[in-house]
């Protein structure tokens, strides 16, 4: 079970920079850390290896196109 947060566990409380009246946490709640204000972790990117040789689609060549329209 996670721990409830609180406005004493947010960073901007914490620095005296909150501006609200609430007894709840807000959207702009960041945890309070001691390197300070830290950017929420993002998700990794990972490249899959490409299994195609050939795109899903390609325009037709011209002769295809004149052949379409002959």
């Amino acid at each position: 079970m996670a721990k409830k947060v609180t406005c004493d566990d947010c960073y901007f409380r914490c620095n005296l920079l909150c501006a609200l009246s609430e007894d709840e946490p807000c959207a702009t709640f960041r945890p309070d850390h001691p390197d300070g204000l830290r950017p929420p972790q993002q998700l990794r990117f990972t490249f899959r290896q490409e299994r195609r040789t050939r795109a899903a689609w390609a325009f037709p060549s011209a002769q295809e196109q004149a052949a379409l329209h002959a």
